[in-house]
């Protein structure tokens, strides 16, 4: 995972499309704007979301959303989020999409003078 704002994004992209120079070793981890997006995204119903996704292992988005108790648009939404962002992939299971937790845990490391906050991932 990398913080990163969207404007360096797009400038890093440019360079590297205009072969400016290489593509940097992180690229394709997932990125979010700031530890504050991050944080925003770990509510209390999505943090119970992703408990369910690794204590009980639904075998459908469906099955997850009757689990969870919220409705399926909603609990495909949130996915999305949390898919973009690296903490769930979704498997594809006959022609069912599963969801599966990739991590245990998050680290974030804040910098209080400057925007160089750091998060690191523990896999499942």
């Amino acid at each position: 995972m990398k913080i990163q704002s969207m404007k360096e994004l797009a400038s890093e992209m440019r360079a590297v499309a205009r072969g400016e120079r290489e593509a940097p070793a992180d690229a394709a981890l997932p990125s979010v704007e700031s530890a504050e997006v991050l944080v925003r995204l770990l509510t209390p119903e999505n943090r119970k979301l992703l408990s369910v996704i690794r204590d009980r292992k639904p075998r459908s988005v469906a099955e997850l959303a009757r689990m969870a108790g919220r409705a399926e648009p909603n609990v495909l939404r949130t996915l999305s989020k949390l898919e973009t962002i690296g903490l769930v992939t979704m498997d594809r299971v006959a022609n069912r999409r599963v969801p599966v937790a990739r991590v245990s845990a998050i680290t974030v490391e804040i910098d209080p003078f400057a925007m160089s906050d750091k998060v690191a991932y523990t896999a499942a």
